[in-house]
């Protein structure tokens, strides 16, 4: 992956590897629901590539955007952040 400034970067963790190469990332966020001024945790998930099959289920990994590898995945895992216990 080469390095470029306008590349998305998320952090998530794995809630999926059962899948060869890839691996499903849940990333959430924070946000002011809109009447009643109340922060709420939105959940998104990517399915990101995964090469060497190195990320397990519980893994906290930096995901960034990348060309279409298939239909659902544009993500690549970047790095593993933190390893599951």
């Amino acid at each position: 992956m080469t390095e470029r400034s306008d590349q998305k970067e998320r952090v998530g963790i794995v809630v999926s590897d059962k899948m060869d190469k890839t691996v499903v990332v849940a990333v959430e966020r924070k946000t002011q629901h809109p009447l009643y001024k109340r922060v709420i945790t939105r959940t998104s998930k990517f399915k990101a590539h995964d090469e060497n099959n190195e990320c397990r289920e519980g893994d906290k990994v930096k995901i960034i955007e990348t060309r279409p590898i298939s239909k659902h995945k544009n993500w690549a895992v970047k790095e593993i952040v933190e390893r599951a216990e």
